[in-house]
């Protein structure tokens, strides 16, 4: 599979281009950014060649894999779709709930596989942690602790000058990751209720369609020392814990690039398809408005 890499920002140096360069089942084939001399350096450092044209780079690969911020992602997402490229999307998929319903229309009108790249799903632990929590069942309620730090005041993150970050806070960058994994155990969510805590420090309580009921505790603005995640679920067996992340990105990205090559093989869609990523934005949509109004809002 020839894959070009969409977006030249630290997302996409750490993550994207080493493994797509390293990867043995992908062909990296080049990198398009929004800044032309950013692509070409990128791309150089890979031997690909960095394009100022994207549509030259949509037609000469098979797949792309963005690493854009997500007021951008949905437009390029339709557009590589569009010229039947698969889709490796970043979470979230959008941040508006029509701009994400506009990435699975496309995805599905064409006939392209995709994934969302939910970092914890594809966790070489956390992976099939959250396979057996799911096939176990009977949970009566679940907790999930994101508290990150990229914006306190002794942070090092190297996402703190990320402006949709700054703009959206916590709810929007971790509670992708905390939903991509109570959903699939617990199940879809019914109704959110959201309170404001310190800072872009959210809470969150939802309704299962089982019955059950998680809270969410998501943040940017922890300090350092106080910082940490951590998920608990429990129920008719008891008292599990999600296991702590032994390893980066990298080695999670390997897994969905792989995810992605299966999908496009196989024409069976994956759990974390754009779909999915569709029902997450719905639901953070949905939170926002609670936020806003103070009231639990259905879903």
């Amino acid at each position: 599979m020839r894959i070009g890499l969409l977006g030249t920002g630290p997302w996409a140096e750490r993550v994207h281009a080493p493994v797509l360069a390293e990867h043995p089942g992908v062909e990296f084939a080049g990198v398009w950014g929004r800044r032309p001399e950013a692509a070409a350096a990128l791309g150089g450092r890979y031997g690909v060649p960095g394009h100022a044209d994207l549509d030259r780079l949509l037609a000469e690969v098979d797949a792309v894999s963005i690493a854009l911020p997500p007021t951008v992602q949905p437009g390029l997402a339709v557009r590589a779709a569009e010229a039947g490229c698969h889709l490796l999307l970043d979470k979230p998929v959008a941040l508006t709930v029509p701009d994400a319903r506009r990435v699975v229309e496309a995805a599905e009108a064409n006939r392209v596989a995709s994934v969302v790249f939910f970092t914890v799903r594809f966790g070489g632990d956390q992976l099939p942690w959250i396979e057996e929590q799911a096939a176990v069942g009977g949970w009566f309620s679940g907790r999930s602790d994101w508290f990150g730090s990229v914006f306190a005041p002794d942070s090092t993150s190297p996402y703190a000058a990320s402006p949709w970050r700054e703009e959206k806070g916590a709810l929007w960058d971790v509670g992708p990751h905390a939903l991509s994994v109570l959903l699939p155990v617990i199940g879809d969510a019914t109704s959110v209720t959201a309170v404001a805590g310190p800072l872009d420090t959210v809470h969150l309580v939802l309704r299962h369609a089982g019955g059950a009921s998680s809270t969410l505790a998501l943040s940017l603005t922890t300090p350092v020392a106080g910082g940490g995640t951590g998920m608990e679920l429990r129920g008719e067996s008891g008292t599990v814990q999600l296991p702590a992340r032994g390893e980066g990105p990298v080695a999670a990205y390997h897994r969905a690039l792989d995810a992605l090559a299966t999908a496009a093989r196989t024409g069976e869609p994956h759990p974390c398809s754009a779909a999915f990523g569709l029902r997450t934005v719905e639901i953070l949509a949905a939170a926002e408005r609670s936020l806003a109004t103070g009231t639990t809002v259905g879903l």
